[in-house]
């Protein structure tokens, strides 16, 4: 996936299959829910790992039993591109392991 932006169409488009996430402005986010702050953790360190294989990063924060994400890209200016979506993509895909709501 490359870092062109993308319009605003397809920004709506790809966040249609991505239950949780929405849009805030110039980024994507999503809130998960887990069961406890060990199960929270354990999905932040499976999502960094997937981060640092993509070399793209999010802004994560772990609370107590929730991990919440927003990305854009900053090679392209802070736009939404095709890298955004597929870390969000692969996140939407390892957390039900985790527990994840």
């Amino acid at each position: 996936m490359g870092a062109e932006a993308l319009s605003s169409q397809d920004v709506t488009a790809r966040l249609a299959a991505l239950p949780g996430w929405t849009r805030d402005g110039d980024r994507i986010g999503r809130i998960y829910r887990l069961a406890s702050h060990l199960a929270a953790t354990a999905l932040v360190v499976h999502i960094a790992q997937v981060q640092e294989e993509l070399n793209h990063h999010s802004d994560l924060t772990l609370g107590y039993n929730t991990v919440a994400l927003s990305v854009h890209t900053h090679s392209a200016g802070g736009a939404l591109t095709g890298k955004d979506f597929e870390l969000a993509e692969r996140v939407e895909a390892l957390a039900p392991a985790h527990g994840a709501e």
